[in-house]
């Protein structure tokens, strides 16, 4: 048996407790409460004090692109242009070994390990290369094996076959803590039909579906009116494509996506009606407010889907739309761009993105039994964030100190099911 104490505990399905600690068995939560009633319950377990810290549950970042690491900060030229970034971005991907992507998405997973995050929910176009980082590195997350470009009903038999091809040899090789799904790409860059089939396999063999929907205006013009830089895409290479002419979410719906539950990326530019269409079919979201602010796409109403009680967690999105993995930053940043958002009806706090960047995240990936609070029964999925620094002082309140005046560099260890992957050293 281990025991962390620590100035502070973080259980997030409670207060938080001053002076508390965790046990933990193996891989699973024992105890949590306060350091004495822990202690004098567990008298012959190994004893840590962390000091000046806190104790949370391990950081969920509910969308990322671990494969595109190393194109960190590459586009930041054109990343006013969408059409041009998207452009350079497969240019950029298409022209890298495997090598290079098994390099990028290891180096994405050690920076996650290393600001608290004890899982992702990636996104890859090389689903193997995001498989190996997060088993190498000892992460957990679901690995989402993501369609090619694939418009085209002509092709979408096709289509489907190569990518169950990769999602099935992916799936052989799941462990207890990583987990393989889809990803059809998005509502422009798959067709009509491979979007049923995909979502119909979802259902019957219970695949984790992740979605890129409702993220920019140039989306939005293509569904809705069937206008948009894509279509120059479609008649350059002979696609047949029609419009829906409907809102994304609709579409999806329509298709039968929303059916299956899936993790929305992004949904930016959603109306109250696709709230409700989410919110009727249970899917989830992942929010990613700094890369869709760094593409200029807005900013999505983050309170509007707590106060309807959609699951939704927060995502960094790539380090080439965002420049970091650090779901505190994106934590921070989520709430102060949904209490200034034009239309925005109340403040988020503290303790809501808290719960977003973590227990939020676990729901929005279905893992919420598993991991997001620190309650016995639960994987020890932890993270210990140092409180020394003059910056993050006095602590007055301990979730505000967090989110507001801490980063994930402040971050001192790292634990997924009950094992060290990330330690500060130099706060021995």
């Amino acid at each position: 048996m281990k025991i962390l104490t620590a100035d502070h505990v973080l259980p997030i399905s409670g207060d938080p407790i001053s002076e508390g600690a965790v046990a933990f068995d193996d891989a699973a939560v024992a105890a949590v409460g306060t350091a004495e009633s822990v202690k004098s319950n567990y008298p012959g377990a190994d004893v840590e004090d962390l000091g000046k810290a806190a104790i949370l549950p391990g950081f969920v970042n509910a969308h990322s692109h671990l494969e595109l690491t190393t194109l960190r900060g590459k586009l930041d030229h054109v990343e006013h242009d969408f059409r041009t970034w998207l452009i350079e971005l497969n240019a950029d991907r298409a022209a890298m070994s495997e090598q290079d992507i098994e390099n990028a998405a290891l180096l994405g997973a050690l920076e996650g390990a290393r600001a608290g995050v004890t899982c992702f929910g990636d996104i890859g176009r090389f689903g193997r290369a995001g498989l190996n980082a997060l088993k190498q590195s000892g992460l957990r997350g679901i690995v989402y094996q993501e369609t090619e470009f694939s418009p085209d009903n002509r092709t979408s038999e096709a289509d489907l076959a190569a990518l169950m091809d990769k999602f099935n040899s992916l799936r052989a090789d799941e462990t207890g803590l990583v987990r393989v799904g889809l990803s059809p790409h998005s509502p422009f860059t798959v067709s009509s039909r491979l979007f049923e089939a995909i979502a119909q396999a979802s259902i019957i063999e219970k695949i984790p579906l992740s979605v890129h929907a409702a993220e920019s205006s140039e989306e939005f013009g293509l569904l809705s009116e069937g206008h948009g830089f894509f279509t120059e895409v479609f008649e350059k290479f002979d696609v047949e494509w029609a419009s829906p002419l409907c809102s994304p979410i609709q579409y999806l719906e329509r298709l039968g996506v929303l059916s299956a539950r899936p993790l929305l990326a992004h949904c930016v530019l959603v109306s109250d009606d696709d709230i409700k269409r989410i919110v009727g079919n249970g899917a989830a979201i992942a929010h990613c407010p700094r890369s869709n602010a760094k593409f200029g796409h807005g900013f999505a109403p983050f309170e509007h889907f707590l106060d309807e009680g959609i699951p939704v967690g927060l995502g960094s999105d790539s380090v080439a739309s965002n420049n970091v993995c650090d779901i505190l930053e994106e934590a921070r940043f989520a709430a102060l761009v949904a209490r200034n958002r034009p239309d925005s009806k109340r403040f988020i706090s503290a303790r809501e993105v808290l719960r977003a960047a973590t227990l939020g995240g676990a729901e929005a990936m279905g893992l919420n039994d598993q991991i997001g609070s620190i309650e016995p029964g639960k994987q020890a999925d932890l993270v210990a964030i140092g409180l020394e620094h003059s910056a993050q002082q006095p602590i007055n309140d301990i979730e505000s100190a967090i989110v507001f005046s801490s980063t994930g560099r402040n971050v001192i260890r790292t634990i997924v099911a009950g094992r060290t992957v990330f330690f500060a050293e130099s706060h021995c």
